[in-house]
């Protein structure tokens, strides 16, 4: 039995740029193994199995996996999932995606590269004791970062600001540093940031425990990211947009559009945008347990 399958660069306009993704389709039948085998053969940051919607008036059901371990929620799946499916479908307006995290509201843009904004389905929040600056900085390899915040929506993650490019191009994680950090119950997921801008930033996102030891694009971090800027009180009531520029060290430049809306002083969405370009379709084997 094999499956089809297609293959997306994520939040870009330039095919081979981006963050890679799998989108294998009609994955009613597929056990959790099988999935997990599948997402390790193509050895991308996700890959995301399309099923039948639970409701009907919904897009899909989906499941995302990294190499090594099955997530709630992620960015750059549901944004190249929304876009492949309303191409094969021709769907417009928007659409929703049952994700393990919740429902997924998925808005469709127009125009000659496909686009698709999704709203996070958990309001992204601070905890209020972060990692010590200095394990983080250790970790990293750095002689120190600005600040470090821990926040979550869906997914956590430890948010480390640089203070220059070089220094955000000069990380990368360090052992025993990194697993000694871990082992204090931080999350394994780092997004180090520096500002670029007084309305853009430049990431990166190591998180070598779940296979990933760098991804170019992450969009539920970028969500998250509102948190850490609620937090920073850089967010007046209203929308406030920003650019973030992630996977430039690694050769697969990306850009992704976050919103973060407040209410009363509250943080109450946080909206990621991105465009996406198909790049390989093909089939795929349904692996079999042997023995």
């Amino acid at each position: 039995m094999q499956l089809d399958y297609h293959i997306l660069d994520v939040f870009t306009d330039q095919p081979f740029t981006g963050n890679p993704l799998a989108v294998v389709l009609g994955a009613d039948g597929l056990d959790d193994w099988q999935m997990q085998t599948i997402a390790r053969q193509f050895n991308l940051s996700e890959t995301i199995f399309v099923q039948t919607p639970d409701d009907p008036a919904h897009a899909a059901r989906v499941r995302i996996f990294l190499p090594l371990a099955e997530i709630p929620f992620a960015g750059h799946p549901t944004i190249g999932c929304a876009v492949l499916l309303a191409e094969l479908r021709g769907l417009t307006g928007q659409l929703v995606l049952e994700e393990r995290a919740g429902l997924v509201p998925v808005s469709l843009g127009s125009g000659a590269v496909p686009m698709a904004e999704f709203t996070a389905p958990v309001v992204p929040f601070a905890h209020a004791v972060a990692p010590e600056a200095r394990q983080v900085a250790a970790a990293l390899g750095l002689p120190a970062v600005r600040a470090v915040a821990l926040c979550e929506g869906g997914s956590r993650f430890v948010f480390p600001e640089v203070a220059t490019l070089e220094a955000l191009a000069a990380a990368r994680p360090q052992e025993p540093a990194w697993s000694d950090l871990a082992a204090t119950g931080a999350p394994d997921k780092m997004w180090v940031w520096c500002r670029t801008g007084a309305r853009s930033v430049r990431a990166r996102m190591f998180a070598p425990a779940a296979g990933v030891p760098e991804d170019p694009a992450t969009g539920s971090a970028t969500a998250v990211f509102a948190a850490v800027l609620h937090g920073q009180g850089a967010l007046d009531d209203g929308e406030t947009v920003i650019t973030v520029d992630q996977g430039v060290e690694m050769g697969r430049p990306s850009r992704l559009r976050l919103t973060a809306v407040v209410t009363d002083g509250r943080l109450v969405a946080a909206r990621v945008a991105g465009q996406a370009v198909r790049v390989a379709e093909g089939r795929i084997r349904v692996p079999e347990r042997r023995g």
